[in-house]
């Protein structure tokens, strides 16, 4: 007789099902599990062993054969214990009761029979919804927040006498996450707006930023307040939604890396001495990296010039296409990495290019490969330009509008961008077949964009992101329509001629002799 139990297998952020068949046959004492596992789901074995006995019940002392089907999916973690268990308990004559395909067990098992939580566990539970199970046995992890699909029957269990209790009837206490533990709490940046003197022109690109999606990258020298602006940009960014919330916390589950705070978008800014396997991801069994820590917040990469050109060219598929491939040996998988990306650097080595108060010691040759360390292509995956000078605290400076006064009108921007386009998705990130039959240009518009396009030798890109700012720019006036004065704006925050460029070095240095 083959008893066969369903399970989820993940490969990165996917999931998969998995049937796990068990079979007791005539033979030498033995359990074999197949289906291209690794060492951790080998030793399954041993772990079920010794937890079927601590719960009264004896392996067979014959040949008991475990496949975890499709054999062609490598397998990995111990997951699949509480589904190895429960099949050889059924193929022992143990549970009575059918067991039906749509019903999976995930689960660790400890040696007392107990059920423990497992890397990946939320993964899991989504991918098991995705999958089409309507009823899931699993161990309850007081990091996981409350889960209510309507689809799927979420059963948190705490040993295997429980998942036996129940599949014959008997009712449980079962864990259920509290309305408290996963109400939703206020959440703050570090830094707000209102907390930032001066910088007007740079708050309101970053509040158009915001609305669209949109990458920026800030130049200027130390000290002009380039990383509080990257910090406080998280400060006017909506909240998470319910499933962007669970995606954040998956891919922090399946990295080991804590989250602070479930609610609010995260901020990751890794230093730039960061390999590139910490920032893109991987590892011998790839891990998610701080572009997919990143995703549906934000990823500051400040002193942006600092980090290796080979990490910031393997930014051009993720800042372009919203994933992340990861290639090796062992798998090939995919990660979720739509972020705003936000980038900062000095204009020249010593930092001080173009400055009133300090002389640059830089010559032409080493300001050109310091800027140049930032290709041609990651710029031009770049939509907004922002030269950042030093405030002047001597002189009296308006504070602007707070943090909350922005977010209402970029969550207004974002509200009617859902609207237009039938789905959650940015003017940064929708299709250009999309944004241009929902907002074509007039002729009189294309005529000025072809124009300026050819005076300053714009490329495709760079066109289409100047029509991607101005279609933002005029979602946040509540206009129908991209509006001309959008375009003048849109072309100036993508103006990428710095003013702090090396070939004018020897003018500046004359107006401040």
């Amino acid at each position: 007789m083959t008893v066969k139990v369903t399970t989820v297998g993940l490969k990165g952020m996917d999931g998969y099902r998995v049937s796990v068949e068990v079979k007791v046959m005539h033979g030498p004492e033995s359990v074999v599990i197949v289906g291209l596992p690794d060492a951790s789901v080998k030793e399954a074995k041993e772990r079920v062993a010794a937890a079927l006995r601590s719960c009264r019940y004896e392996v067979p002392d014959q040949k008991v054969i475990v496949n975890l089907s499709p054999a062609e999916q490598k397998k990995n973690g111990p997951m699949f214990d509480l589904a190895v268990a429960i099949g050889l308990l059924g193929a022992m004559g143990a549970v009575k009761e059918e067991i039906k395909e749509d019903t999976g067990f995930i689960g660790a098992l400890s040696l007392d029979g107990n059920v423990q939580p497992v890397e990946g566990m939320l993964p899991a539970v989504l991918a098991a919804r995705k999958i089409g199970l309507k009823k899931l046995y699993l161990p309850y992890d007081p990091n996981l927040p409350a889960i209510d699909f309507e689809n799927v029957e979420l059963i948190y269990v705490t040993s295997i006498q429980d998942v036996l209790d129940h599949l014959a009837g008997q009712s449980i206490f079962s864990f259920v996450p509290s309305e408290k533990e996963s109400s939703f709490q206020e959440t703050t940046s570090p830094v707000r707006f209102e907390q930032i003197i001066g910088h007007s022109y740079p708050k309101r690109a970053m509040e158009i930023a915001a609305a669209g999606g949109h990458h920026f990258f800030m130049i200027g020298p130390p000290g002009c307040g380039k990383s509080m602006l990257a910090e406080s940009f998280t400060s006017i960014l909506p909240a998470l939604s319910s499933e962007e919330r669970l995606e954040v916390i998956s891919l922090h589950h399946l990295s080991g890396v804590p989250l602070s705070n479930q609610h609010s978008r995260p901020l990751r800014a890794p230093h730039h001495s960061a390999s590139s396997v910490s920032i893109i991801g991987g590892g011998q069994y790839p891990k998610p990296g701080e572009i997919s820590l990143a995703h549906h917040g934000v990823l500051f990469l400040d002193e942006m010039a600092e980090f290796s050109k080979k990490t910031l060219d393997m930014l051009r598929q993720p800042i372009e296409t919203g994933t992340v491939t990861i290639s090796r040996a062992n798998a090939t998988v995919n990660y979720p990495s739509q972020f705003t990306l936000i980038g900062a650097m000095n204009p020249c080595p010593c930092g001080y290019l173009g400055s009133d108060k300090y002389y640059c010691t830089c010559s032409p040759k080493q300001i050109s490969a310091y800027q140049n360390r930032l290709s041609g292509p990651i710029r031009d995956r770049l939509d907004i330009f922002l030269d950042i000078q030093p405030v002047n605290f001597h002189t009296t400076m308006p504070i602007g509008d707070t943090s909350d006064m922005v977010l209402k009108r970029v969550t207004e921007a974002r509200t009617r961008q859902y609207n237009r386009y039938g789905n959650q998705v940015l003017n940064a990130l929708v299709s250009y077949d999309t944004l241009q039959s929902a907002s074509p240009l007039s002729s009189s518009q294309q005529q000025l964009l072809r124009q300026i396009s050819s005076k300053q030798h714009l490329s495709n890109r760079a066109q289409v992101k100047i029509i991607r700012l101005a279609r933002t720019i005029s979602d946040l006036e509540n206009s129908d329509t991209i509006t001309e004065q959008s375009i003048w704006e849109a072309l100036k925050l993508q103006n990428r001629k710095q003013k702090m460029n090396h070939t004018k070095k020897s003018e500046k240095i004359t107006q401040l002799l």
